[in-house]
């Protein structure tokens, strides 16, 4: 069963449950008729509000919790007497129902007064153009999409059905945008790649002839560039998620479900798989392959092919002291000098043995 989201966003606990039925398998615990508004922290929880517990971190709140209602493990539930919606992933859940929440950017549908469209782009009827939006010759922006305040829809580009286009957005020339996906303020697709031949110290530029492909239910973060191809075309498969200020170079293709959090940079003509994590700060070399699977740790610096999935680590040890850093540098420094004397430790050992 589908719930009908509300103008006025208030549901029954027991409406909250279906909407998690339909993919995920919930029960109600208390009062199905409990009225909820809005979501909220356990600690900083008022009436009316459904709370989360998915980090064993936070449970000390959980019994002073102000919530009229918990998402809970069916361990956790066993001993809670408040109202719940038990679930195996509260955390999963926290984010379906956190959607019907959400305030969205109104419910305009035509073109502002402000935008300027060129007369061969192409607007669909249920779509919305915002003020100071351009939309160039040749774009489609399809059922259902928003392109708001100042964005620019480069020459050629197509914005899929429901994707969103937040203020501020630049969609560069020849830039296909799938369908649902959402791009956030600041974000620039379809800029040329890094591209040059050096003649005798000076650099010579190399056009940028590819584009950029964005598949269906992408995510993109706030001043995140993604460019477009050298030749063939920069690919963002279906349901991927890029943080904030995330750089994706030419020819780079990405794999679907992948996630990268803020501040990571992929070199040109790499390929990341399917259902990968790359943590924050990370650095990807070009013209690499990364395996399916492969999660890579924070601020790791990633110089060659990955062939096998798994947790991968480079950098980014733990912060400490400085006086305790400065002296294991120190000894960072000394270890090709140790590890020579060990080597003739072993081999005057082994001779003494021999003798």
């Amino acid at each position: 069963m589908q719930v009908e989201i509300k103008s006025v966003k208030q549901y029954t606990l027991a409406e909250l449950a279906d909407v998690l039925r339909y993919e995920l398998q919930v029960d109600v615990k208390g009062d199905a008729s409990c009225v909820i508004s809005g979501i909220s922290t356990l600690q900083d929880a008022v009436p009316g509000t459904l709370s989360f517990l998915a980090n064993p971190a936070y449970a000390k709140y959980l019994a002073d919790t102000k919530a009229d209602a918990v998402l809970l493990t069916p361990e956790v539930a066993a001993d809670y007497s408040g109202n719940a919606l038990v679930m195996k992933n509260p955390y999963l859940g926290f984010a379906r129902l956190s959607r019907l929440f959400e305030r969205g950017d109104g419910e305009q549908v035509g073109v502002h007064a402000d935008a300027s469209v060129d007369e061969s782009a192409v607007i669909a009827q249920t779509a919305w153009i915002g003020p100071g939006a351009v939309i160039e010759a040749g774009a489609h922006v399809e059922a259902g999409a928003r392109v708001l305040a100042n964005t620019v829809v480069g020459r050629d580009c197509v914005v899929g059905e429901g994707t969103i286009l937040k203020a501020n957005v630049t969609l560069c020339h020849g830039v296909t945008i799938g369908k649902r996906c959402i791009i956030h303020n600041g974000a620039v697709l379809g800029a040329d790649g890094f591209g040059f031949a050096n003649d005798a110290g000076s650099w010579v530029k190399i056009a940028q002839l590819g584009g950029v492909i964005v598949g269906d239910d992408v995510e993109i973060g706030a001043n995140t560039t993604i460019d477009r191809g050298a030749l063939d075309n920069t690919i963002i498969h279906d349901g991927v998620k890029l943080d904030n200020l995330v750089q994706i170079a030419h020819n780079v293709e990405i794999g679907r479900n992948t996630a990268i959090a803020a501040c990571t940079g992929i070199s040109g003509s790499t390929k990341i798989g399917s259902g990968c994590t790359i943590a924050g700060g990370s650095g990807i070399a070009g013209h690499l392959d990364i395996a399916d699977g492969v999660h890579i740790a924070g601020m790791a610096m990633v110089t060659k092919s990955i062939t096998d999935k798994g947790v991968w680590s480079s950098g980014g040890i733990g912060c400490m002291p400085v006086k305790e850093w400065r002296r294991n540098t120190v000894r960072f420094r000394q270890l090709d000098d140790m590890a020579k004397r060990i080597r003739r430790l072993e081999k005057q050992t082994s001779k003494g043995r021999a003798e």
